[in-house]
């Protein structure tokens, strides 16, 4: 089918997330037909570095046969199987005794689902149940922070604290909670170093689950590292004064390693980078480099406990998805984290992170930047009209996105969050040439940027 058939019938028939749909009618998508490495190539041929990895989760790339001849093999094999009743099949089993293996802290037991959204939500229902189990119906509260990035289910976007995720959706859902976001740059106070600074979020944290009663809040969800609400990186001290408030008051704690897992921050999984230790964590997305759809929630043995006496109680565990632990996926997961492993891309990827964050350092110092923040292979160039107070432009200017727009014409597929903020989080398999090449491509469409305001 021609470009042009393949654009009316995609502005015909397709209703695309994340995206202004009336825009779309006149502007119409990027189409894009096949990858080589860390690019992506469109309907006329023309080349791009994806520096978000798609939807920061491509991490081996765009071309890794050995993920296509997985995925043949046990579609050859036994290409469905699922694990309801007591049902089980080779490559799930395999791939939940892999992740607890490789788990940050001690876990138990893995719930598959398809996508970060829905082993967050899973995780909701899953917190709520233990606290049933345990005769505590009314710990039920969970805490989220501004600006963190949960998913778009009902429940997993009322964790989402960002407004386009719950505007006009009717969210949040009640007992989803929220408290400060750990971002210095913004929310420190004047003269108020690190410590400092993550010694008030705590002491607000602790502050707020005392209002709410102790006896009603039952988990707080963080990101290790702020994705979608623009790359925040948190002090080194946060996670462990946020823990010690959490523990202090038997408040559950859960990892969404759905962008940080698998090597990103430049160890396995960010909760390492940021010394957190989870109760329950969850994953997806580089899970099986995007190849298929597979997400994970990791469970610790108290938490299993509880709910498997509970399923005893009931007469079984009622929840699952049909696709859980779908042997495709597993086996494509599976084979995935045999190449982290056998390629060792977790050095591959600290080595690259420090040249990427040096890349974001110099960009410090263009007129348009404010701050460069990051860690491992993920980070952001934040935009701001005046560095000295740190005055972001006004949204109806849409810096950002312009800058994206020029981004993508140069050969770099990029994305812009809130306040401006350009994140990149590329394939973990990029080198040093492709860094350079993607930055100097971003760094003049910032200048082209700049030169109109």
């Amino acid at each position: 089918m021609g470009s042009n058939a393949l654009r009316d019938k995609d502005l015909a028939y397709t209703l695309h997330p994340y995206t202004n749909l009336r825009a779309h009618e006149s502007r119409g998508p990027l189409v894009l037909v096949r990858g080589q490495g860390v690019r992506v190539f469109d309907d006329q041929g023309k080349g791009y570095i994806e520096a978000m990895a798609g939807l920061w989760c491509a991490s081996l790339g765009f071309s890794e046969r050995r993920l296509a001849e997985a995925a043949r093999r046990q579609m050859e094999a036994l290409p469905f199987a699922h694990q309801f009743s007591h049902k089980a099949h080779e490559p799930g089993i395999e791939l939940a005794a892999r992740l607890i293996e490789m788990a940050p802290v001690p876990m138990s037991k893995v719930l598959f689902a398809n996508s970060g959204s829905e082993s967050n939500d899973t995780a909701i229902k899953l917190i709520w149940y233990y606290n049933n189990a345990l005769g505590r119906p009314e710990k039920k509260k969970i805490i989220s922070r501004r600006k963190g990035y949960h998913g778009v289910t009902v429940a997993a976007a009322s964790l989402t604290a960002l407004p386009a995720n719950q505007r006009d959706f009717d969210l949040p859902i009640a007992r989803i909670l929220y408290t400060d976001t750990p971002h210095a740059y913004h929310e420190a106070l004047p003269g108020e170093d690190d410590e400092a600074f993550a010694t008030r979020l705590a002491a607000t944290l602790e502050a707020q689950i005392l209002a709410e009663g102790p006896e009603t809040v039952a988990a707080f969800f963080a990101e290790p590292v702020m994705g979608a609400g623009g790359v925040i990186v948190p002090p080194r001290s946060y996670f462990p004064k946020i823990q010690a408030v959490c523990r202090k008051y038997d408040v559950l704690t859960v990892a969404d390693e759905v962008i940080c897992g698998f090597h990103r921050t430049g160890t396995p999984w960010g909760s390492q980078t940021l010394d957190y230790a989870p109760d329950l964590l969850t994953c997806a997305k580089a899970l099986s480099s995007a190849y298929l759809p597979i997400s994970a929630l990791m469970v610790s043995d108290r938490v299993y406990q509880a709910v498997a006496d509970n399923s005893a109680k009931i007469g079984t565990f009622g929840h699952g998805y049909t696709y859980s632990a779908h042997p495709v996926a597993a086996a494509v997961a599976l084979e995935t984290l045999n190449i982290y492993e056998e390629r060792q891309i977790g050095a591959q990827a600290r080595a690259m992170g420090a040249h990427l964050q040096a890349h974001l350092a110099a960009l410090l110092e263009h007129p348009l930047v404010g701050e460069a923040r990051g860690v491992g292979l993920i980070g952001a160039l934040e935009l701001v009209e005046d560095k000295a107070s740190r005055r972001n432009f006004a949204p109806a200017q849409a810096v950002g996105a312009r800058v994206v727009d020029a981004m993508e014409r140069k050969g770099v597929i990029g994305r812009a969050m809130m306040n401006d903020s350009l994140a990149f989080s590329p394939p973990l398999i990029i080198d040093k040439a492709e860094l350079d090449e993607m930055f100097a491509i971003v760094k003049d469409a910032l200048d082209e940027v700049a030169a109109t305001l």
